[in-house]
C-alpha cells in the first residue's frame, strides 16, 4: 500500500469508498432482472436506493450494458454509465468504471451486487467502514456463519474458511473444512455449525488490485469452483473476511423470489 495511504490508516482517516453496482440485463433464470418489479420499482432502483440511503457520502453509480437499463435509471435520475456488453463479470463492468472516472489507485472500490435489493444497510456502513480504515487493503468481503446445516451441502451456497488474521485461505461450493471423521465426537474447540462460514457476494478492492485482478486472465480452480474470487488468491492477493453475525437476506434469481421481496416491500411501505 501507498504511503499515503498507510499515513491516512494510521491517523484513523478513512480512505474514499466508491460504490459501483452493475446490471446486467441478460439473464437465465430471470430475463432482464434488474428491471423486474419489486412492488412498484424496478429492482436496480431499489438496490441503487438502499446503497445511497445507507452510503450517503459515498460515490455510488451503476454500470450497465443495456440502453433499456440505462433508459430507465435517467428517469429516476440515477448515476450510470454504459460498460462493455463483452465482459465476463460485474467485477470486470466494475473495474472498467474506476478506469473512465480516474479514480485514484488508493481509493476503496465496493462491488454490490444488482441483484440484492434487501442488503441490510448496517452491514454496508460496517463493511465501508471496516474497508476505509483497514492498514494495507487489498481486497475485502464479507463472511457470515452457516446455522442452518442443510445449507453446508449446497453448492449454491459458497463456503470459505479463514487465517487467524481474518484472511481468505480458500473459498469454494463444497463443506470447507471436511470433517475426515463424520462420526467423531464433538470437542471442546467445536462451535456446532459456525464451524461453517457461508460467504457473502459484496466485495471491496483497492483500485490498482482490481485492475490487476480483472487484468489477468482466469485460473484453473476459479474454472472448477466457478468462483473469481479464486483468482485473487492464486495470484497471492490477501482477502480480508469481515465477519457479520447478523442476517443476510438472499437475492432475487427466480419468479418466487420476486414475489417474496415484492410482498415484503409492499408490507413496509404500507
Amino acid at each position: 500500500m501507498s504511503s499515503t495511504s498507510e499515513r491516512m490508516a494510521s491517523r484513523g482517516e478513512s480512505l474514499p469508498v466508491r460504490v459501483v453496482i452493475p446490471a446486467r440485463y441478460g439473464s437465465t433464470r430471470l430475463p432482464g432482472k434488474p428491471l423486474v418489479d419489486l412492488a412498484g420499482k424496478p429492482m436496480i432502483v431499489r438496490v441503487y436506493e438502499r446503497v445511497q440511503a445507507a452510503l450517503p457520502a459515498s460515490t455510488v453509480m451503476v454500470a450497465t450494458d443495456d440502453d433499456r437499463i440505462r433508459a430507465v435509471l435517467t428517469s429516476y435520475a440515477i448515476p450510470c454509465t454504459m460498460t462493455d456488453p463483452a465482459h465476463a463479470s460485474g467485477t470486470d463492468r466494475t473495474a472498467e468504471v474506476a478506469r473512465r472516472e480516474r479514480w485514484g489507485d488508493d481509493d476503496i472500490v465496493l462491488n454490490v451486487q444488482g441483484d440484492e435489493p434487501l442488503v441490510p444497510s448496517a452491514l454496508l456502513q460496517a463493511f465501508a467502514g471496516y474497508c476505509g480504515l483497514a492498514a494495507g487493503l487489498a481486497m475485502a468481503t464479507i463472511v457470515t456463519p452457516i446455522v442452518e446445516r442443510d445449507l453446508v451441502n449446497d453448492v449454491n451456497i459458497v463456503k470459505v474458511v479463514t487465517d487467524q488474521n481474518e484472511r481468505a485461505l480458500f473459498f469454494s461450493r463444497a463443506p470447507i473444512p471436511l470433517t475426515r471423521d463424520g462420526n467423531r465426537q464433538p470437542s471442546a474447540e467445536d462451535t456446532g455449525p459456525e464451524v461453517f462460514l457461508r460467504h457473502i457476494g459484496i466485495y471491496a478492492y483497492r483500485n490498482a488490485v482490481l485492475q490487476q485482478l480483472t487484468g489477468s486472465a482466469p485460473c484453473d480452480m476459479e474454472r472448477r469452483e466457478q468462483l473469481e474470487q479464486l483468482r485473487a488468491l492464486w495470484l497471492g492477493i490477501p482477502i480480508l473476511a469481515m465477519r457479520w453475525s447478523g442476517s443476510v437476506p438472499a437475492g432475487v434469481d427466480t419468479p418466487e423470489d420476486v414475489a417474496r421481496v415484492s410482498t415484503l416491500f409492499n408490507q413496509r411501505d404500507r
